[in-house]
This record gives C-alpha cells, sequence and structure tokens, in this order.
C-alpha cells in the first residue's frame, strides 16, 4: 500500500516541487466544492479562501484509457475540512489476451469522513502504473 503523504508528494518534488506545497498547504482547509471532472479525469477542489486544488492520473503514455470514478455523492462534503488523501492499490485484472486493468484507490479524508475515488488504467500489458498529480486550480 503506497501512502499519499508528506513522503509520496515529496517523491514527486523531482518533478513539480510545487505539489508538495500546494498538497500542505490544502490540508485543513475548508471544502467549498468538490467535484469529479469526468471529461478531464481531474478531482477538483475549491476551497473557501478561494484557492482551488485538482488530483489526476498524469501517467499517460502509449495505448492505455485512463480514467476516474466514484459511487460517492461529493456534494455531501462541501463545508469539510480537508484531511489528506492515501492510495491504496488494487489487483490487477488481466484478460486472456494480455489486456490489463490496474485500478488505484485515492481515498480523500475529510473531517466529515472519507471518500473514494477509484483511477483506471486500461493497457495492453506494456505500459501500466500510476502517476497521481496535485495542481493548483484556477477557480
Amino acid at each position: 500500500m503506497t501512502k499519499m503523504g508528506m513522503g509520496f508528494i515529496l517523491g514527486h518534488t523531482y518533478r513539480d516541487p510545487g505539489q508538495f506545497n500546494l498538497y500542505k498547504n490544502a490540508l485543513g482547509k475548508t471544502i467549498a466544492s468538490v467535484h469529479l471532472d469526468e471529461e478531464e479525469s481531474e478531482l477538483r477542489f475549491k476551497f473557501t479562501d478561494g484557492t482551488g486544488l485538482k488530483l489526476f492520473d498524469d501517467g499517460q503514455s502509449c495505448c492505455e484509457s485512463r480514467y476516474m470514478t466514484t459511487d460517492d455523492d461529493l456534494t455531501y462534503y462541501a463545508g469539510a475540512k480537508f484531511m489528506g488523501v492515501e492510495i491504496k492499490e488494487a489487483p490487477d485484472i488481466e484478460d486472456e489476451e494480455g489486456d490489463v486493468h490496474e485500478v488505484q484507490f485515492l481515498e480523500v479524508k475529510t473531517d466529515k469522513g472519507v471518500f473514494t475515488m477509484a483511477t483506471h488504467n486500461e493497457h495492453n500489458g506494456y505500459y501500466g502504473g500510476f502517476d497521481i498529480t496535485i495542481k493548483e486550480d484556477e477557480v
């Protein structure tokens, strides 16, 4: 199991040092709204202080289909405090032709509870993996 806490973000600073600060600065902020942008496959937060944050899988390689889903009602979490994100691995599913469906869960912790996002990567078996990225989102 991989956790997306300070260690996860520190591991990404070689590529984008701002990710660590974005994550750290968001902790404890009150969520004004959170939604899944299905077209862009991004989890998008707006905070009551006027800032925004988006989380997405930025690991796209050739011959992959990446997308994000949830069964949770994200509108419930408006007004909650953002407490962090934890990444949990799931077993891969491989079909008889060698195609692979990978899933990684993002558990978003708030003071109103936890909601779960599933990031999916369907590929031909030669690619794979995830690269969860945090960026500032325009509000």
